[in-house]
């Protein structure tokens, strides 16, 4: 079979020399097809679509490679396995397939939201989860851990592994009234990561049938930052997000190596989540200190300046020394140190979603000068701030 497509409005065919590519996705999301479209066009690429939308399996295809995620559906793992092209699977639900791998870096991204809830001042935590996935696991793990090396435990609700999970009709409802239940007896406040957006939902409405006020007596922040809309909803979701225009790229780059016959990597490789996208949800500083929270919002407010740690001592109303002893007894960070750790995580969202040059974004993060910026956002990162834009986006 000559498979032929369209191409810069030219119709090609595989004797043109194009690299006939196979999008063959059990999971679609329109940003990891953004990303591998992009490599695409870059490296002039006759990419098959269809299956990735229709979840109609191609069968028949010829080609070059393949990008997969292979999750759920055993019919499309199987078809991929025959097809005995190269190939590079978004997923790590089927180990047993020997397919170089391009993954999330769940545990990165759990990280993100640790921070975020520690820098809010929060010393309850929740990871809760609905379902046996291996991405919930990565993100469960990473986020118990980060939590436990803040010297703090976070509690993980598995509603899978409750006494009360059905399967059946009634799933739904007897998963909210558990849900419900757990999050009354929890200790207030309490800060919540889900394992997906989805999963944040599920929190969102076991708050208000338990009447618990977000983001007053729980913050809640899901990840993959998928909802459409999200500042349509009454509560806007917090979430974590997790680069899949990048991982889309940088799947379509290793399928490229491997079709020019190199060898494939030992390790999946795996992308840094983007940053935590706050919105009211997790909108709440928990700190109980009145001197820290003015600080803290001082700064939330006023990290595009060049404020220092006198201003901070100013809006607290209190003396240099007392504002360091009490950032480190309610955050465990210096005041210094949450100055230059919120500008940071500004400088690396900018970065990302702002083509602006660098010497302007040192002024945008509250940093004196070009030089200022790069020593110090190498010194947090390991990586200038041209090496890190280059690295995270596609």
């Amino acid at each position: 079979m000559k498979a032929t497509g369209i191409l810069n409005g030219k119709t090609i065919g595989r004797r043109n020399g194009y690299k006939r590519v196979l999008i063959a996705l059990g999971w679609y999301d329109y940003r990891l097809h953004r990303g591998i479209e992009k490599y695409a066009l870059e490296h002039g690429w006759f990419v098959s679509t269809n299956m990735a939308r229709e979840k109609v399996i191609p069968w028949g295809w010829e080609g070059d490679g393949v990008l997969a995620w292979l999750g759920a559906w055993d019919e499309l793992a199987e078809f991929v396995e025959r097809l005995n092209k190269p190939t590079v699977d978004f997923s790590f639900r089927r180990p047993q397939l020997k397919f170089p791998r391009v993954l999330e870096d769940h545990a990165h991204a759990a990280h993100l939201v640790a921070d975020h809830f520690l820098s809010c001042g929060f010393s309850n935590f929740i990871y809760y989860s609905d379902t046996p996935n291996w991405s919930y696991d990565e993100r469960g793990k990473g986020f118990l851990a980060a939590i436990k090396a803040a010297g703090h435990k976070a509690t993980w609700l598995k509603w899978h592994e409750s006494p009360a999970f059905r399967t059946d009709r009634e799933q739904w409802k007897r998963k909210q009234l558990w849900l419900a239940s757990q999050l009354k007896s929890a200790p207030l406040p309490v800060a919540i990561f889900a394992a997906n957006d989805q999963h944040a939902v599920d929190v969102l409405e076991a708050c208000a049938a338990s009447k618990l006020s977000v983001p007053d007596q729980v913050a809640v922040v899901g990840a993959e930052n998928y909802l459409l809309a999200p500042d349509a909803m009454q509560t806007p979701i917090s979430s974590v997000d997790t680069n899949l225009e990048l991982l889309g790229y940088r799947g379509a780059e290793l399928l490229d190596r491997l079709m020019q016959g190199k060898a494939a990597p030992a390790d999946p490789i795996r992308v840094l989540a983007a940053g935590v996208i706050a919105r009211k949800s997790s909108d709440l500083l928990a700190v109980r200190h009145p001197g820290v929270a003015r600080s803290l919002r001082f700064i939330r407010q006023q990290a595009h300046r060049q404020i220092s740690v006198k201003d901070l001592v100013s809006v607290a109303a209190m003396s240099r020394r007392g504002l360091h002893k009490a950032f480190l007894e309610h955050l465990g960070r210096t005041p210094g140190e949450e100055l230059h750790r919120v500008r940071i995580q500004q400088a690396k969202r900018l970065l990302l979603e702002s083509d602006e040059k660098i010497e302007v974004l040192a002024g945008m993060c509250g940093y004196s000068s070009p030089n200022s910026f790069s020593i110090a956002f190498k010194q947090a990162t390991g990586l200038s701030p041209k090496q890190y834009r280059d690295e995270q986006r596609p």
